[in-house]
């Protein structure tokens, strides 16, 4: 969504075209047009919204159809051999979208695309490894950050932990879906240690999912006896100033691309404990702690020597992971890779 907007920014005209029902998910898209398809698990509404995509692209007459993620890239895929004209570049974002089915999909449809572009090397290696995609047709630009939007601002900490009445209590910030890929079962585990080890800690985790898993989750927190020192704050949009108020952020994920609020976590110079896959190491470098997968008394222990660290310490390494976000992942250089890509496509 960043980058779409960056895009308008620039000059080009831009389009959102969203497969599910309006309100189905989050879509913050700013100013920029969003057209939903309506596509549910009835065939019939895959009919009307395929039926609609072909429509709209007719009307819109695009040069480049940019598909995000499984669903996404087919849906690219083939409006772009139904409209002919326009170029189709293809993004995945993770390590894991899918068991071997979706890999024979992608494989079977990469003709219908121009390029594919992953957001991290590991994901590329994945991917050309499943010979998903063809390493001569895929290449690696990373996600880009906002560093403007994502700056310290210490009136908004203040604010912010006063509202959520932090006081002096240490606060680790999770963000990210309630779903089996972020390991939130891992997190609670390794949190409990960090409570056995400093009782004024508390964790904050802002993100909503499937209703089941979420009260399951809960179930775990308060059999964990992390009742009072977890906080569920659900969906936000204010994830900078979560950030901001926050001391440190910590992401527990079994799997991932290139994950954005890591990025963000470090653009507001918070130290970040996070579990190593994916594309989070090229992320992070050195300017983060990372452990293994599913290693919840690693990740406690991370968490524990963050904060027995003086705030000067923490502060230098915040200060590190921020020039490391804004001298390689500013979206302005990632929008002028796209760019590149888009005109190359359309040679």
């Amino acid at each position: 969504m960043l980058l779409a907007r960056r895009m308008a920014r620039r000059g080009h005209a831009v389009k959102l075209f969203a497969l599910l029902p309006e309100g189905a998910e989050d879509l913050d898209s700013g100013a920029l047009e969003v057209v939903h398809f309506g596509i549910g698990r009835h065939p019939l509404s895959l009919l009307r919204g395929l039926a609609c995509a072909v429509a709209e692209i007719q009307r819109f007459q695009p040069d480049v159809l940019h598909g995000n993620n499984f669903h996404g890239n087919l849906a690219a895929r083939f409006l772009g051999f139904a409209h002919g004209s326009a170029r189709v570049v293809s993004t995945i974002h993770n390590v894991y979208e899918g068991t071997w089915p979706r890999m024979l999909a992608y494989r079977l449809t990469d003709w219908m695309s121009s390029y594919t572009v992953a957001v991290s090397e590991a994901v590329r290696e994945c991917y050309v490894r499943l010979r998903a995609v063809p390493a001569r047709k895929c290449g690696v630009i990373a996600n880009g950050m906002d560093a403007e939007e994502f700056a310290p601002d210490a009136l908004r900490r203040a604010e912010v932990r006063a509202e959520m009445g932090a006081g002096e209590k240490f606060v680790w910030l999770a963000v990210g879906r309630l779903a089996p890929a972020k390991d939130y079962p891992n997190l609670l585990r390794a949190f409990a240690r960090v409570r056995d080890a400093n009782g004024d800690a508390e964790l904050w985790i802002a993100g909503d999912g499937a209703a089941e898993y979420a009260r399951e989750l809960r179930l775990q927190a308060e059999g964990l006896g992390l009742r009072e020192s977890v906080r569920w704050l659900g969906l936000r949009r204010d994830v900078a100033a979560l950030l901001d108020a926050a001391d440190g952020f910590v992401l527990a994920s079994a799997w991932e691309g290139m994950p954005l609020a890591a990025g963000e976590a470090m653009a507001m110079e918070k130290p970040v404990v996070a579990t190593d896959v994916g594309g989070v190491r090229e992320l992070a470098g050195d300017a983060g702690e990372l452990v293994g997968a599913g290693d919840s008394d690693a990740l406690a222990a991370a968490m524990v020597a963050i904060m027995r660290m003086s705030e000067d310490e923490r502060a230098r390494m915040g200060a590190a992971a921020r020039t490391r976000v804004v001298e390689r992942f500013g979206i302005d250089a990632k929008a002028e890779e796209w760019e590149q890509v888009y005109r190359a496509i359309r040679r």
